[in-house]
């Protein structure tokens, strides 16, 4: 007597015989790793931007990741260790639109 092959599992078998990346991270739960080399041409992944601190008018060099898109966060002066809020505004195409520096207070 023969045995008769169930299609849902003949497929099921030949996914996990040679598994993509995505799969894998969806198997295990994992999120996207970010790989530099997929990034757009001509668009850096994290650039250093002049400002000036809103307190005491000190110019520093902010760090901006913009492959992680808009985002705002704090960083201290580092004269007057006094709190600013950066912004960080990103247009469509993933390029650097403005960084906003405002005091945090």
């Amino acid at each position: 007597m023969a045995r008769r092959k169930i299609p849902a599992i003949e497929a099921l078998t030949r996914r996990l015989a040679s598994p993509d990346a995505r799969e894998i991270d969806q198997l295990y739960g994992l999120e996207p790793v970010y790989d530099p080399a997929t990034q757009r041409p001509g668009i850096a992944a994290e650039q250093y931007v002049a400002a000036r601190c809103p307190y005491c008018g000190e110019r520093f060099e902010a760090r901006v990741e913009v492959s992680a898109g808009a985002q705002e966060y704090i960083e201290d002066c580092q004269v007057c260790c006094r709190p600013m809020s950066l912004s960080v505004e990103v247009e469509d195409n993933g390029a650097l639109h403005a960084l906003r520096v405002q005091r945090a207070d």
